[in-house]
């Protein structure tokens, strides 16, 4: 008899935490959520201002050039070498 109560018990308190936990988790998991985003934007909200005092006033015109490299065709790389296969 101790044997099926303790089943019945052990049946019993596993479908309360399935219970349980279908009503909690979603509470659980936007919580974690919330927290999540504002680490990040306590981390990450000084790059957003800093790209905010950079911007240029509308209408200037800026041109960055990159250095031309001439690049040079006629170096010589290497010789050709053709491999014969050996039975």
């Amino acid at each position: 008899m101790a044997f099926l109560k303790t089943i019945l018990i052990i049946l019993l308190v596993y479908y309360l935490l399935k219970i349980l936990a279908r009503w909690f988790a979603p509470k659980i998991f936007s919580y974690a959520a919330k927290k999540t985003e504002e680490r990040f934007r306590e981390n990450f909200g000084g790059f957003s201002q800093q790209t905010q005092t950079n911007e240029e006033k509308v209408g200037d015109v800026i041109i960055d050039k990159k250095p031309s490299k001439k690049s040079s065709s006629s170096k010589k790389v290497g010789e050709y070498i053709e491999f014969e296969e050996l039975d």
